[in-house]
């Protein structure tokens, strides 16, 4: 009888030491995950910050008297190599989406300029890691959501905080992107 009750006691604290195992697991796995998909977002945000010299460098001959907007572009690319965190870097990200698009549009006035293989490849390029940023920060925001939900939820708040797992911030589009943009039609007279 000795023996049954000592294996019980033994089967019973296996069972409660893997259920704690599970719990901690699961809470460095969610962890893990949004450092994860925040590295993503950084790789992709050092790659677009990479190619803005090249860009600027290639409309600088085309672009005499747009000073101002080239240098909005590189302002905007400073900051981000300034930004903390996902709220100062939303910040500089919106800022530098907006000096892009500006140039972008002051390009159209250039035709020498948009047929420049160089300026065409750099400027998909770019485009094409927009995409990919809003794709990370969507993951990115997924992850946060998780891991806040999951240290909110009973057992893991119980451990969230001696795991030191705390609440992460979202990734939230800057106030200005919010507004609604303002379309204007040009009708023939």
């Amino acid at each position: 009888m000795g023996i049954v009750i000592l294996f019980a006691v033994g089967l019973f604290t296996m069972i409660v030491v893997g259920y704690f195992i599970g719990v901690y697991n699961q809470l460095v796995q969610v962890k893990v995950n949004v450092d994860k998909s925040w590295s993503n977002i950084e790789v992709l945000e050092k790659q677009r910050y990479d190619e803005i010299p090249k860009l600027v460098k290639v409309c600088e001959g085309y672009m005499q008297y747009e000073r101002d907007t080239l240098e909005k572009v590189i302002t905007a690319r400073t900051r981000f190599l300034q930004a903390k965190g996902p709220a100062d870097m939303a910040q500089a990200g919106s800022e530098m989406s907006g000096a892009l698009k500006s140039l972008f549009a002051v390009a159209e006035a250039y035709p020498d300029l948009k047929a420049n293989q160089n300026f065409t490849q750099l400027q998909q390029r770019v485009t094409a890691l927009e995409n990919e940023i809003a794709d990370r920060r969507e993951f990115y925001n997924e992850s946060v959501t998780i891991n806040n939900a999951r240290i909110m939820q009973i057992p893991y708040a119980f451990f969230a905080g001696m795991l030191n797992c705390k609440e992460r911030e979202l990734y939230k589009v800057a106030e200005a992107d919010r507004a609604n943009p303002e379309i204007k039609f040009a009708f023939p007279r």
